[in-house]
């Protein structure tokens, strides 16, 4: 990559700018440095592997977008597609080829998805797929996992990971799990352990779920959970919602259910579709999905729904995951966990890298958690402390503790053992002598 131009300034100075006239000088509370200490960076750049900050100065780039990034930055391919859509109109607010075509893509590789809905975040997704079940249903009370998250909507922000799990330990785990979200609006939202097959009753509108756990550090499902779940909705006839809007065309080409052999009665995708772009869609059973207006009486819109250029990097990003590129991506996964905990091991650092398929997680503590009061005993300290050794280094972790890293199929094995490298130099720093 060519130098970054340096007319905005250094990334002290528009992080500066930013505090100024953005909340905490970030637009996702994610991004800031909070919880690791420092100034966050700014890209000016990416491609493939690689992001560029305003300084010029390169990394090897774990974060990917937090996910929707998955065949690395700027993809020629993909470039390409929204470089041609954007020369025919931005939005329309009427329907367009391509989202017919991304929903038959969707419904073509996840059998569950008979019928599609495009919306423009994950956030989106899953609060619609709750409305949609509880319309369905005629019931009110929403099950959902500790730890688990699924956006930031009101009914769904009760204990959950990612970014809320950096709140002071005293409010993390209340209920709600922001200030803003009044008790109301969680009062029919039950959170339940991680990992447990919860007891259900005739109350319960819908179980949803991520099929793996990202947003707490990477907490893989226990044997039997999702066959479990889809067991006990079947029995009060509740219906199981799965979370994939990470999962879904990363882990499988069939997402985490076409990967673990469990099928959802409605599913929530977002990051992958989009190709880098806004997006999000929920799809599921014909006979519950048709209880959206126009048809039915669940109300649900949106002016961008379906854009035409996210629809278009969404295809062209769906058009490079063939069998091989999951092998490719899986393959990626496990050598780089392995490398980080021989990285790790050496240096005598008490720390564990895990992978689900593609999805890495790193735990500081001596195994690998099961459940989000396990996965909250990370030291967030030593994590902090590892984060910047590998920044310093150029490689780009995601800023929180809680977070996963995102190899991708740009992420090749030269730079999964330049990451390992770099991470046996960093840990090595992390422990005496």
């Amino acid at each position: 990559m060519t130098a970054a131009s340096p007319a905005g300034g250094t990334n002290a100075e528009l992080f500066e700018r930013a505090c100024r006239v953005i909340p905490g000088g970030v637009n996702s509370p994610v991004r800031a440095f909070r919880s690791v200490g420092g100034t966050p960076y700014f890209v000016a750049r990416a491609e493939g592997a690689h992001t560029e900050d305003v300084e010029g100065r390169c990394y090897v780039d774990l974060v990917q977008s937090y996910g929707a990034i998955i065949a690395g930055h700027a993809h020629p391919r993909i470039t390409e597609a929204v470089q041609r859509a954007v020369a025919d109109g931005s939005s329309f607010g009427a329907p367009t080829e391509r989202e017919v075509l991304l929903a038959e893509a969707i419904a073509e590789r996840v059998p569950s998805c008979e019928k599609v809905r495009m919306v423009s975040s994950g956030t989106e997704a899953t609060m619609a797929a709750i409305r949609l079940a509880r319309g369905a249903t005629g019931r009110s009370r929403v099950v959902k996992f500790s730890g688990n998250y699924h956006g930031h909507s009101d009914a769904l922000l009760a204990e959950s990971g990612s970014g809320v799990a950096l709140l002071d330990a005293d409010e993390a785990g209340s209920v709600p799990g922001s200030v803003g979200v009044p008790s109301s609006a969680v009062a029919d939202t039950t959170v339940v352990p991680y990992n447990q097959v919860p007891t259900l009753d005739d109350t319960v509108a819908c179980v949803i779920v991520e099929p793996v756990a990202a947003n707490m550090g990477l907490v893989a499902p226990a044997d039997g959970l999702l066959a479990g779940l889809r067991a006990e909705c079947d029995r009060v006839g509740a219906l199981l919602v799965l979370d994939e809007v990470i999962t879904g065309f990363r882990l499988a080409r069939g997402g985490a259910q076409g990967h673990y052999g469990v099928r959802p009665d409605l599913t929530c995708f977002g990051k992958v579709i989009g190709g880098g772009l806004n997006v999000g869609a929920f799809g599921g059973r014909a006979d519950v999905m048709d209880h959206l207006a126009p048809l039915g009486r669940v109300y649900q819109a949106g002016t961008l729904s379906g854009n035409p250029l996210a629809t278009a990097a969404g295809l062209a990003a769906l058009s490079l995951l063939d069998d091989d590129a999951y092998l490719t991506l899986a393959a990626t996964g496990a050598r780089l966990a392995t490398g980080l905990q021989h990285a790790f091991d050496e240096a005598g650092l008490v720390a564990r890298a895990s992978a689900v398929g593609p999805l890495v997680g790193l735990y500081f503590g001596d195994h690998v958690p099961v459940d989000y009061a396990d996965a909250r005993r990370t030291d967030e300290a030593a994590y902090a402390a590892f984060f910047h050794a590998m920044l310093d280094r150029g490689v780009a972790l995601a800023p929180g503790a809680y977070e996963i890293a995102f190899p991708g199929l740009a992420h090749d094995g030269g730079v999964v053992d330049q990451i390992v490298e770099t991470a046996a130099e960093s840990a090595q720093t992390l422990t005496p002598g």
